[in-house]
């Protein structure tokens, strides 16, 4: 008696083999063209890389640190603008966009509007910054924070506080940003989470400065409940 049962799987088995063979076969060419394809835009990815951005990468850099020096002596206006032929912060983010220089740029053009109190200006180019360190990527969202303090529009505050806190994952930062996030909460009349976010820095951060002087701040939220 023949034992068909056992050989149905095989046999579907071979016939698909069969059918990917006869596949390959008849699109040969255009599997071909379509592997060469990938070849060229890896091989021209890695060209981009070597010969264009890396150039334009370390011209960045050796540009922005006269700018850089002005941020930090809090020469806003020629961090911003440049002086005596070296660019500001606005020119290495139009001449080098893409690179990591500029990218970094928006940062400090961020910082240095804040500071000069052009807070739009300042988020514009805040929100911009993409930065995969936890210090810098957190103070960016905490100074976004700040601007939309001044401004007023404490929601937008509360979401980016939040951010900055989540981010920084350390003693110092997070509970400095939490803190700011209570002042908002207050700002807001809304006292309960204010309340909920300094117990948070006390029960989280129990060294951290903030923790030190929270008590007062907890005690006049719940004097409101």
């Amino acid at each position: 008696m023949p034992n068909t049962a056992v050989n149905t799987p095989i046999n579907t088995a071979n016939k698909d083999l069969g059918l990917t063979g006869k596949f390959v076969i008849d699109n040969q060419k255009s599997l071909i063209f379509i592997a060469s394809a990938i070849v060229l835009l890896v091989l021209g990815y890695f060209s981009y890389q070597k010969f264009y951005l890396a150039p334009r990468e370390t011209e960045a850099t050796e540009q922005m640190y006269v700018a850089q020096d002005f941020w930090a002596k809090k020469d806003w206006d020629k961090a911003i603008k440049g002086d005596a032929g070296y660019p500001g912060f606005e020119k290495i983010i139009s001449d080098y966009s893409n690179t990591k220089a500029a990218n970094l740029a928006y940062f400090y053009l961020g910082t240095a509007y804040l500071n000069k109190g052009e807070y739009l200006k300042a988020i514009d180019n805040l929100t911009n910054f993409r930065g995969d360190d936890n210090i810098i990527s957190a103070e960016a969202f905490g100074e976004t924070g700040d601007a939309y303090v001044e401004l007023k529009d404490y929601s937008k505050a509360e979401t980016y506080f939040k951010k900055a806190a989540d981010k920084a994952k350390n003693n110092f930062s997070s509970p400095f940003y939490l803190k700011k996030l209570g002042l908002v909460y207050e700002a807001e009349n809304d006292n309960k989470s204010a309340l909920e976010t300094y117990k948070k820095i006390k029960s989280d951060y129990p060294t951290s400065t903030e923790a030190q002087s929270i008590d007062e701040y907890i005690a006049r939220d719940e004097a409101k409940q």
